[in-house]
């Protein structure tokens, strides 16, 4: 059997036809998984009654448990999620005055061991189906309650644009008005830096912001802090990320963790304000969360507004992420890293 969110408007049309339904039953299946959340067929109560058991008889509806949920002091809650083969991972709600965002999970683990991150402890295991990615979302929206989501960012466990296909299939259903309904500025994947993947995004004609993690512009650095530099180094990522812009005159954010004596010092400010010089971009600043497991610590508060002022002196358009959640580990991976070792 397939979860149903695996086909798409058209494609559930075209079965209905094949099974002599009209095609406007395919919109309120829709409607009922994305606007109003339900879970179980039988509980379509518009659709006839022989269509929704013929409905459970070729597809399920829902493969991800809702397992827990953390809620900080902030009002960032983190979400546990059991998959169907038991495997765990993490997504969150982070409320803000003007927005409630959701950070979307892509992968069981990751591959790409970014020595700043947990979400690669332990290894990689699977990519996430389009169906458990929406699964994730409409978890999300419930959890936003009362408020409305009304921001994704795949900056969750995984590399998107290393499940590619599957994380473009889901974003067209999030970003449908049939679907989620959510505009797809409001959507932003984050990559490590997978050259192929950008290429392929600016070809989409899809609005979503991209966000490039670069945490240092010196190559040796990076490369200890991000493996992947070593296949896709620097000059050729900034390179893609110029075509990216000048194709889909789109601003690309540049994501920056900063890390107590790794690349917070002055001479970090000036190579990165040379690098990203004539760029439509902005860089936004992120201290690093304490993980004992990867001996990481932040700079103290000083130093990390010292670094966002000679970045602004320098020309560069600079933003300075608040942390959320510490006090419930929110950060990409943690929780789920305990829950393993459990």
């Amino acid at each position: 059997m397939t979860d149903i969110k695996e086909l798409g408007l058209e494609r559930l049309k075209e079965l209905l036809k094949k099974w002599g339904e009209p095609d406007f039953h395919a919109r309120q299946i829709f409607s009922w998984i994305y606007k109003r959340g339900v879970k179980d067929f039988g509980g379509m109560s518009d659709l006839p009654a022989s269509l929704r058991e013929k409905l459970k008889e070729n597809f399920y509806l829902f493969d991800l448990r809702l397992d827990r949920v953390f809620e900080s002091l902030d009002g960032t809650k983190k979400l546990i999620l059991a998959l169907g083969d038991d495997n765990i991972i993490e997504a969150a709600v982070i409320p803000a005055p003007s927005r409630v965002t959701g950070c979307v999970s892509t992968q069981v683990g990751c591959k790409f061991a970014c020595r700043f991150c947990a979400s690669g402890i332990p290894q990689f295991k699977r990519n996430l189906s389009s169906a458990e990615i929406l699964d994730e979302v409409s978890y999300l929206k419930e959890n936003s309650l009362p408020e409305k989501l009304t921001h994704l960012v795949f900056m969750g466990m995984g590399e998107p644009l290393d499940n590619y296909d599957n994380v473009i299939k889901a974003i067209r259903i999030i970003n449908s008005p049939q679907g989620f309904n959510i505009g797809a500025r409001k959507i932003t994947i984050s990559t490590c830096g997978i050259i192929p993947g950008i290429k392929r995004l600016s070809d989409e004609g899809l609005q979503v912001e991209l966000s490039v993690s670069l945490h240092s512009t010196d190559e040796e650095i990076r490369s200890s802090l991000m493996p992947i530099n070593k296949k896709y180094p620097l000059k050729e990522l900034i390179s893609a990320c110029r075509q990216y812009i000048e194709k889909t005159n789109r601003q690309i954010t540049f994501e920056y963790v900063l890390i107590q004596g790794v690349n917070s010092d002055l001479k970090d400010t000036e190579k990165t304000a040379k690098m990203l010089k004539g760029l439509n971009c902005k860089v936004n600043l992120i201290p690093a969360n304490t993980i004992k497991e990867l001996n990481i610590e932040p700079p103290n508060k000083p130093a990390i507004l010292f670094f966002k002022d000679s970045l602004v002196k320098r020309g560069l358009n600079v933003t300075l992420r608040k942390p959320r959640g510490q006090d419930i580990n929110a950060a990409c991976g943690q929780l789920r890293l305990g829950y393993v070792k459990k």
